[in-house]
């Protein structure tokens, strides 16, 4: 069984964009290795925080359509 996250818009760090993914309820285990992927995926970094993804860089709706290939159900939402 997966969760159900949901992405919210781009926001700004430090400057720079990243992108959010919220909506988890899996362990900090299963987080970090989903985390892996979707960083492998954008070709960029990202890091775990309070139970969100945070992804560098704009790339929503290629992470949307991933994590719904993998069996989430995922929308992007905000701007």
């Amino acid at each position: 069984l997966h969760s159900f996250p949901t992405r919210r818009s781009s926001d700004l760090r430090k400057g720079k964009k990243v992108t959010i993914i919220s909506g988890f309820q899996h362990t900090p285990e299963t987080l970090t290795k989903l985390a892996k992927t979707l960083k492998a995926h954008c070709g960029s970094g990202g890091t775990v925080k309070d139970n969100t993804i945070e992804i560098q860089g704009e790339h929503g709706p290629k992470l949307v359509t991933l994590l719904l290939d993998k069996g989430y159900r995922a929308k992007r939402s905000g701007g």
